[in-house]
């Protein structure tokens, strides 16, 4: 598909970690003399850092090394806004910093890349839609301030679904345009996070943030071939792991800021920093208790299914005891909690966020208004409709309290340390140019909403407020990445990540996009 020739890419003018990277370079510490351009665009962020640290690689170098890269893919779209002159002189001062001899941050001179409804002082927030375009909030979002604070670097702003509410990040917005998969840019990277996924798989930077309310962290790292988490939610107050505030809302109930990177050990690093915990350690495989629901495991496109079962047969020769187990009302109960909250809730949310970040004169009728894409269109009719708000305090007081309470029973009974099943049933799909919704058909079967396909396993455990990991199991005999997911109980974030160390380290890194 081409690039819309409507879009413009700007030019913006304008400590748990700490210890644990010390010592711990890995690969990168091989090196003799300054990595190259093609060794710095294999780097993971750890062995970044501490080139960083040794001063075999510049910050300004990494960084610009990013910058041409960015601009040599900017037909993915991955980015609305490229800050070159703030990347680079946020990298300068790292650089100068470690000439002084100072103690260096545990990011610094790492590039990131955040989410376009993450808000950043330096950077517009538009949410990649017409009525935010302008928006200039006066703070960075408080999860994306605790990377700045550790010195990393923000390189610019993601290209998503408009307004985050769609998975398939084909954003019809005239200055955004819809994001390409760098394994195969005819297809769809998944969403909202789509742009973010798309920077870290093409090797522009290893890690950035994305956020997450049915699955848009996890869905976009599926199809694109990275890692991608979110954090726990809970009940929304002390279960919360990450600070909300500062992000355009769909649902206060269910949204969360999440990290995405090229392995687990960048997703990792990034938690930690967020939450000021020390980096999640490998648990061993042997002994856990995976569980593994079959209705998670219905319906699977031929080659998904063929990926997920090797994988499987890696993990159980290493030693895990897959538990069958399956979570039989599941569905039913979360029909009753998913659309009541997502379309109810952004009737107070975006208008409170507005107000909050010091927009005004933009209402919720305003933002309706300038939806550019169609599905985005249609979610905003029924938001100001109110269609669900009838059904929302059953909701709130009784189907997500039941939901919890499935979650809850499904690990206690079981006696599980996690579940695991495909993150989305298919890999990507073709690009729907016409209105970014569409149908998609699972081994030639009937068509069905896209939508509903690609979260339909993703969305539980968003409503019920669990931690959920999405690390790559592997390729499709075409080329396309297929994602494994991991869910555990509130809370169990750290373990999770430690899980996903260890699989990943059983699985092998995908290899890299031919771009």
């Amino acid at each position: 598909m081409t690039r819309r020739t409507t879009r413009r890419t700007f030019l913006a003018a304008g400590g748990g970690a700490a210890a644990s990277l010390t010592g711990c370079a890995g690969p990168g510490s091989l090196f003799a003399s300054a990595p190259t351009v093609a060794e710095q665009r294999a780097m993971s962020s750890s062995q970044a850092l501490a080139a960083i640290r040794s001063g075999r690689l510049s910050a300004e170098a990494y960084v610009s090394t990013s910058l041409v890269r960015a601009e040599q893919l900017k037909d993915l779209n991955a980015f609305i806004v490229l800050d070159r002159a703030g990347a680079v002189a946020a990298a300068r001062k790292i650089d100068a910093l470690r000439s002084s001899g100072a103690a260096l941050p545990p990011l610094a001179g790492l590039p990131i890349v955040v989410k376009d409804n993450i808000n950043t002082r330096e950077l517009p927030t538009t949410a990649g839609t017409a009525a935010l375009r302008n928006v200039r909030p006066g703070a960075n979002a408080p999860a994306l301030q605790k990377l700045i604070d550790a010195g990393a670097v923000v390189l610019g702003k993601t290209n998503m679904h408009e307004l985050a509410f769609g998975i398939t990040s084909t954003n019809l917005t005239s200055f955004a345009g819809p994001v390409k998969n760098p394994y195969d840019t005819q297809r769809i990277p998944g969403g909202s996070s789509g742009g973010t996924a798309a920077a870290i798989a093409a090797r522009i930077v290893p890690s950035g943030l994305g956020t997450d309310t049915g699955g848009s962290t996890r869905v976009p790292a599926a199809l694109c071939g990275i890692v991608g988490l979110r954090p726990s939610v809970g009940n929304g107050g002390a279960e919360r792991r990450y600070d909300g505030a500062g992000v355009v809302p769909i649902s206060h109930t269910r949204d969360t800021v999440g990290p995405m990177g090229r392995s687990v050990a960048d997703v990792a690093l990034l938690d930690s920093v967020i939450t000021g915990t020390p980096l999640a350690a490998a648990v061993p495989l042997r002994g856990l208790r995976i569980g593994v629901p079959a209705s998670f495991w219905a319906g699977l496109d031929v080659q998904v299914a063929s990926v997920m079962a090797a994988a499987r047969d890696k993990l159980q020769a290493a030693g895990v005891v897959f538990v069958e187990v399956d979570i039989p009302t599941l569905a039913e109960v979360n029909n009753k909690v998913s659309f009541q909250l997502a379309l109810h809730e952004p009737i107070a949310d975006i208008p409170a966020y507005l107000a909050a970040t010091g927009v005004k004169g933009i209402g919720l009728a305003d933002v309706a208004a300038g939806v550019a894409s169609p599905d985005v269109k249609g979610a905003f009719g029924a938001i100001l409709a109110d269609a669900f708000g009838k059904d929302y305090d059953a909701a709130m007081r009784t189907h997500r309290p039941r939901l919890r309470n499935l979650y809850d029973g499904y690990f206690r009974n079981s006696v599980l340390d996690a579940m695991m099943f495909p993150t989305t049933i298919a890999p990507a799909p073709l690009i729907d140019a016409v209105n970014g919704s569409g149908k998609v058909s699972i081994n030639a079967g009937a068509p069905a909403d896209t939508f509903g396909t690609f979260i339909r396993n993703t969305d539980p455990g968003s409503n019920a407020g669990i931690p959920g990991l999405s690390l790559p199991a592997g390729l499709t005999s075409g080329g396309l990445p297929v994602g494994l997911e991991l869910d555990g109980p509130v809370g169990s974030d750290a373990r999770l990540l430690g899980i996903g160390l260890s699989i990943e380290s059983l699985l092998g890194a995908l290899p890299a996009p031919s771009l």
